[in-house]
């Protein structure tokens, strides 16, 4: 079965930086689009970043240039590095899979971890 969990979050102060991991289980990169998604109180889920099955990058605008998603085959596990951060990006951060293959195409999410930015 297919899970995905979160760690790396934290307080941290503006300008400083994090990185989010991303462990999964049951996941075949080949067959998933991975991505990062992030709530904040009273707001939706936005996307954040993808990184899909062939290895191509998508941001948010509020995150680019600031932000980086990759994984690593080996261990399994998407990152989120996030620099010169923002209190607005104070928020859960979810890491998300979604199977882009097959007639089902299911979509699963972690637990989430929790980013505070704040001096």
């Amino acid at each position: 079965q297919v899970q995905l969990v979160e760690s790396g979050g934290g307080l941290v102060q503006p300008g400083g930086s994090l990185r989010l991991s991303c462990a999964t289980s049951g996941v075949i990169f080949s067959f998933y689009n991975m991505g990062w998604y992030r709530q904040a109180p009273g707001k939706q889920r936005e996307l954040v970043a993808e990184l899909t099955r062939a290895g191509i990058t998508n941001y948010a605008d509020s995150v680019k240039g600031r932000f980086t998603i990759s994984r690593d085959n080996a261990k399994n596990t998407v990152y989120l590095q996030m620099n010169s951060l923002r209190p607005e990006d104070t928020a859960n951060y979810y890491c998300n899979a979604r199977k882009v293959t097959g007639v089902s195409r299911p979509s699963y999410w972690g637990q989430g971890t929790q980013v505070t930015v704040s001096s």
